[in-house]
């Protein structure tokens, strides 16, 4: 291959480090209403009065918007960046009578500068009647005290939601009589852990400009991962017509799902739709820390039963997840908790998976990166790596009697076959570079310094079976290089120069010879966006087939100015030539003449939609080292074999890993979320909530076994989402064997690891 599987420069990389302006507010005007939120101060209660009388008269106030300008009755939305018709209950309005966390949007004020909407937010006078909120998601489901009582919410998918019981979701699967098989288990391990809400973090807030164009309509341009839905989204919101919105995006500055819900994206579309100027409305960091979209707290019930040689016989899984006060993305995060983590144990007899998503005052839940697959493998792997430790096995030994391989059919995957598998050279690769057989288990370093090794395997998926759709537009230019128009979103990840890479290779010319504009609603071809590890697998495909689809046309074009057949021609990047080698047509000389008495258009557009979601695999191992005095924990070295089919950009897919690497880390040991008796969130900035920086974790190291996916662009899979799953098990683990405690909850913090060591002599 000459252009996929090379590390290529992001196309994009030098205007983001010499500080160009490429993000949304670089590129939109400044003279526009600027939109802030009034949030409420209760968990749970009813307005009663709002006054904004005084807040109007502020000088520079444009407009003043509270629920008494929303009808109440009319037909809610889902902020869930999913495909319609998506499985997240229609449960917003723009302003609602009823609030429902700490937080939740009260009034929307707009004005011509942000210190006039700070001094009206000021004056705006609220009284409320103060409702019991439930703070424990243990206590929500069919609890007297109701968050959506309301008549007119709607669930347009059979996801077993029922909001007269506090009930998301409910769903039950399983295969084989799973009781009967733990019960004939030589060990059994029964645990339940707890992983609390945790934040994407990135580095730009949620923001989003709109304005009202030529046309009449709604432009608006916001820092999404999910165009196409979020035009679905402003619409259902303001009762207007999809085709009078428009949506694109300017480059982002971090997403990792937070932007695959609609966040911020409706209230300058209100503003700007009632009042005809155009808006923007930027977060605070506290806001994207206390009103957003971060992981769902789950707790998972796990039995694992397995016999003495280390064969695991049957998996049970229970999932309890808290979606917060709306339901976006509830129904979708939990069943990753099961399908993601039981199909690694390929020989398992029997499994049970259920779940149950409820509605509490807490903060919406929404994507992160790994989606509930995140959860769900700590649970599993931490209880197979109790196992181990009851078995008296290596952790790594016992994965490779476990462990699914190529051409096995996956259980509770859906019956779908492992089409492409090296999770046993990636188990192999890691052992050889954490050199385990000196770091395993446990080593006493000298003054109170001890290191223990831990390890987890992982699995995702590439795209949602038939449901992610991704399309491609080609176009060849009179000097024989290319367009395409794509509608995934570039977050920082690299699609761009990914996407361009296949088509390159297709197309055997250089990377700049192809110039690539995305996601834009009006003109790019529709897709379902940038998340669940969609993107390279899905709509790269279509890009792969649009690249041939243009070359046949090229072809036909210049088969009738060399007057020779089809057939008997041949591509070669920068020319077409007869197979003697006789007669040659140039790449420009066949753009120039397109534009002149030709019926030949030299465009192609290919959708994509997958009928399989072949997992990518990745092992993980961790040089954890505890200071038992003061039970500071460090990463001392972490290392990683990914198995993304084939990488079509190493370097991107290396950087993917490690960046996966060290927000896992991060929550297993320093971000953390606590709210107080009255829902209060007491981590609102970096002060507080920490994430790890370079200096916090020491070497990181990422190499790839590659297995070819035959339904994947060049044999790609995905590499998104799986790198952040195995530092949660790994790390958690080696914690356990130098403290003499399994760790069931994250994070793991220094007082609990001091305690438990002091526990245990």
């Amino acid at each position: 291959m000459r252009v996929v599987n090379k590390s290529y420069r992001k196309k994009d990389a030098m205007q983001l480090v010499t500080g160009k302006p490429v993000y949304l507010d670089d590129v939109v005007p400044s003279n526009c209403l600027v939109v802030k939120l009034l949030r409420s101060k209760y968990a749970h209660a009813i307005i009663d009065e709002i006054d904004t009388s005084r807040a109007k008269l502020v000088p520079g106030i444009e407009a003043i918007y509270t629920w008494e300008d929303v009808d109440q009755n009319g037909s809610r939305f889902t902020g869930a960046g999913q495909t319609y018709p998506e499985p997240s209950a229609y449960d917003r309005l723009i302003l609602d009578r009823h609030v429902r966390f700490v937080g939740d949007v009260v009034a929307i004020v707009a004005g011509e500068n942000q210190k006039a909407v700070d001094k009206a937010l000021k004056l705006i006078k609220v009284k409320y009647q103060v409702l019991e909120p439930i703070l424990d998601f243990h206590t929500a489901l069919d609890n007297p005290v109701l968050i959506h009582p309301e008549a007119n919410w709607e669930a347009k998918c059979p996801v077993g939601a029922d909001n007269m019981r506090n009930l998301v979701a409910h769903d039950e699967t399983g295969e084989g009589d799973i009781e009967a098989v733990l019960a004939d288990c030589d060990i059994v391990i029964d645990r339940v852990y707890h992983t609390k809400a945790c934040q994407q973090a990135m580095m730009e807030t949620f923001r989003t400009y709109c304005e009202i164009d030529q046309y009449g309509r709604l432009h608006v341009i916001s820092s999404t991962q999910i165009v196409f839905h979020c035009r679905r989204i402003i619409a259902n919101a303001l009762h207007i017509k999809k085709s009078q919105v428009r949506v694109e995006k300017p480059r982002i500055g971090g997403g990792f799902g937070a932007k695959q819900t609609s966040v911020c994206e409706v209230y300058p579309a209100f503003v700007t739709w009632m009042t005809k100027k155009p808006s923007k409305i930027i977060f605070t960091r506290e806001e994207s820390m206390t009103a957003s979209s971060p992981r769902h707290e789950m707790e998972m019930h796990v039995r694992l039963g397995a016999m003495n040689n280390g064969l695991v016989r049957g998996i049970d899984l229970y999932t309890l997840s808290n979606s917060g006060a709306y339901s976006e993305h509830g129904p979708t995060t939990v069943g990753l908790t099961g399908h993601k983590s039981i199909p690694l144990y390929a020989k398992a007899e029997a499994f049970r998976f259920r779940s149950d998503v409820v509605y509490t005052n807490h903060m919406s839940a929404g994507a992160y990166r790994g989606y509930g697959a995140t959860q769900g493998l700590f649970a599993v792997e931490s209880a197979v790596n109790e196992l181990a430790v009851k078995l008296q096995m290596d952790p790594m030994k016992l994965r490779e009697i476990n462990m699914v391989k190529q051409g096995d059919v996956m259980p509770a995957y859906y019956g779908q076959v492992n089409t492409s598998c090296a999770l046993d050279r990636c188990l192999n690769k890691v052992k050889e570079m954490m050199d385990w057989e000196n770091n395993y288990p446990v080593k006493d370093m000298g003054n109170g310094k001890v290191r223990a090794a831990g390890m987890g395997m992982a699995m995702q998926g590439s795209g949602i079976t038939m449901v992610d759709v991704g399309s491609a537009t080609l176009k060849m230019n009179e000097e024989g290089y290319y367009t395409l128009s794509i509608g995934a979103a570039d977050m920082g990840t690299g699609c761009d120069t990914i996407l361009a890479q296949i088509a390159a290779e297709v197309l055997e010319c250089e990377l700049d010879d192809i110039v690539v504009h995305g996601a834009d609603t009006d003109t790019s071809p529709y897709d379902s966006g940038s998340y669940a590890s969609s993107t390279t697998y899905v709509t790269g495909k279509a890009v792969e087939q649009c690249a041939l689809e243009l070359r046949d046309k090229i072809l036909t074009l210049a088969s009738k100015l060399l007057l020779l057949p089809k057939d008997s021609l041949m591509f070669e990047g920068k020319r077409v030539v007869s197979e003697a080698g006789d007669k040659s047509v140039s790449l420009e000389e066949i753009g120039t003449a397109s534009m002149c008495g030709n019926e030949i258009e030299l465009v192609a557009t290919k959708t994509h939609t997958s009928q399989i979601s072949p997992p990518p695999f990745m092992v993980g191992a961790a040089l954890v080292e505890v200071d038992t005095l003061t039970g500071e924990a460090k990463v001392i070295e972490y290392d990683a074999c990914v198995d993304c089919g084939t990488p079509i950009n190493p370097n991107l897919a290396r950087v993917q890993a490690e960046g996966g690497i060290g927000q896992g880390i991060g929550m297993v040991l320093t971000e953390n979320i606590q709210y107080d008796e009255k829902g209060r969130l007491s981590e609102n900035s970096f002060m507080q909530y920490k994430i790890p920086t370079r200096q916090d974790y020491g070497k990181i190291r990422v190499e790839f076994e590659s297995s070819f996916e035959e339904e994947g662009p060049f044999g790609a899979k995905s590499i998104g989402e799986v790198v952040i799953n195995t530092p949660l098990p790994a790390i958690s683990d080696a914690l356990s064997r130098i403290c003499g405690k399994r760790f069931t909850t994250l994070p793991i913090t220094p007082e609990q690891i001091a305690m438990a060591i002091e526990d245990n002599g």
